[in-house]
């Protein structure tokens, strides 16, 4: 059944029935020692006080829901300093009053670190782990955040709540890859008062913003800011396209196919060519009113058009014939060739006979 008893409570606890019902297996098991330590003065208690029953989910066993019947006993602690005069004895693989094992609490805690709320509770569903968004969510607050070492490298940069309204902090160890702060918003005065907590930290990586800059001055003078990898790569990467798109027309005409026979091409490339068209339509409007002196606000108003499209044309960055755009699989093709190629080779049948071998068989399957 794939549950292993022993592992998941203590070896005076011993299993009485195994029942299967509509939701799956029920399994009722006691503690069977005859005495039990006080957890608050650690004394050998034997007096039985009562008993209760405290239904457990554990982890799915082939396919199949496991609920845990424990029958718990309540202790006298005759400790006459001891505070507590009765309680319920402990085990090992649960927590006091929970409703779940505690290996079936990691790895839903795992699955709400990993995707969040409803994306959770949508994935334990097919798992056989009946939990909701909610719970999933109060989980991860009670086990709050991860302690971490003091850092001396760090990253910082903005996150987004909810894209375009409100904004956040994230801060990350550099040195173990790992986030380690979550801030509620993005002012310099939340940065700075993080920063100043941690004075040991001499190495800052931040975006060009200078909100990021001057937090991290004010609040850790001595500390090396740098412009960490991410920015540098993405801002020489729209610098370069942007030089690019502003030269399609030269580029063109370098390259000869400054002129476009619209006969040779494909359907997709007609009614790219076709939009293209109606594009070069609109710029030379706009960039006629633009030539007359009418201010960028007034084209706005008269044609229609946002003002960072208008921005675009005038700085000559719409006049792009074919857009490309990269799919998805276009990082994997070579890999793809090289198995397509490995897989041909192993499927030759050898010279002389009809089917390849055994090996290439077991290939074709994996």
């Amino acid at each position: 059944m794939g549950l292993t008893f022993r592992s998941l409570f203590r070896a005076d606890s011993s299993l009485r029935a195994g029942v299967k019902d509509d939701d799956g297996f029920v399994i009722a098991i006691r503690g069977a020692a005859s005495v039990c330590r006080c957890p608050a003065c650690g004394g050998v208690c034997d007096r039985v006080h009562s008993q209760y029953r405290r239904r457990l989910a554990d982890l799915p066993a082939g396919g199949v829901r496991i609920a845990l019947i424990l029958r718990t006993r309540r202790f006298f602690c005759d400790a006459k300093a001891c505070a507590r005069r009765i309680f319920a004895e402990r085990f090992e693989a649960v927590e006091p009053r929970a409703r779940r094992t505690s290996r079936l609490d990691d790895v839903v805690h795992c699955l709400a670190i990993a995707l969040g709320g409803r994306p959770a509770a949508s994935l334990s569903r097919r798992l056989n782990v009946v939990v909701s968004n909610d719970t999933l969510l109060r989980l991860v607050r009670r086990r709050g955040p991860r302690s971490f070492p003091p850092p001396s490298i760090v990253g910082i940069d903005d996150w987004a709540w909810r894209r375009n309204q409100r904004y956040g902090t994230l801060v990350c160890d550099l040195e173990r890859r790992t986030t380690i702060a979550l801030l509620p918003d993005r002012e310099p005065a939340t940065a700075e008062a993080w920063l100043a907590l941690h004075s040991q930290i001499c190495v800052v990586a931040r975006d060009r913003g200078g909100g990021y800059a001057v937090a991290a001055q004010r609040a850790l003078p001595h500390a090396i800011q740098v412009a960490d990898r991410w920015h540098l790569m993405e801002n020489a990467s729209s610098a370069f396209l942007d030089a690019v798109r502003k030269s399609m027309r030269q580029i063109r005409t370098a390259m000869g196919a400054g002129v476009i026979d619209p006969s040779l091409l494909t359907f997709a490339e007609k009614l790219q060519y076709e939009g293209y068209l109606r594009r070069e339509e609109t710029n030379a409007a706009i960039l006629s009113l633009k030539e007359q002196g009418i201010a960028i606000k007034e084209i706005v108003r008269r044609t229609g058009y946002s003002r960072g499209l208008i921005r675009k044309i005038l700085c000559g960055q719409r006049s792009d014939v074919f857009r490309v755009r990269q799919s998805s699989l276009e990082p994997y093709l070579p890999w793809l060739d090289e198995q397509w190629g490995r897989l041909v080779v192993e499927m030759e049948p050898p010279s002389g006979g009809r089917f390849g071998s055994a090996d290439s068989a077991v290939a074709l399957a994996s």
